[in-house]
């Protein structure tokens, strides 16, 4: 449904710091998935960790913000180009229940919960296989 140079018009992030590859659905005001391919050539596996590479769990938080991001803008129908940038606030209830490895193709999900006065609150979670990998309720600002 969208891909890499749409979802560049939604998010600033950009080499090495972009998390999404693709959006594969995207119900406005209500719910997205996307994924992330883990290709062994990215850079922190070469460092976490040499022998039993592992997705570092804080850029895991990252995509699955950066999913919510998406969301957020495209439910406001706002772009980066509009001066509007989502900010993390704050992560609750997270948890992590299995390492993503190279070769990982990780789904990405998030809901809207609330929107009140530019704070966004966020149900997320990720996957692989259909298998659960991390889930929590995050807080992004609109500034």
């Amino acid at each position: 449904m969208m891909d890499i140079n749409e979802i560049r018009q939604y998010l600033p992030h950009r080499y090495p710091f972009l998390l999404v590859d693709r959006v594969v659905e995207l119900n406005s005001g209500e719910s997205i998935v996307a994924y992330k391919n883990l290709s062994a050539n990215e850079s922190y596996f070469s460092g976490h960790f040499p022998e039993n590479p592992i997705f570092p769990g804080v850029l895991m938080v990252e995509a699955m913000a950066q999913t919510a991001a998406i969301l957020g803008f495209y439910s406001q129908g706002k772009t980066v180009a509009d001066g509007s940038t989502y900010l993390f606030a704050g992560a609750d209830k997270l948890r992590f229940r299995r390492p993503c490895v190279p070769g990982d193709r990780v789904m990405l999900r998030a809901s809207i919960v609330s929107d009140r006065r530019g704070l966004w609150k966020f149900n997320v979670s990720s996957d692989v296989d259909g298998e659960l990998a991390a889930s929590a309720t995050i807080l992004c600002v609109d500034r």
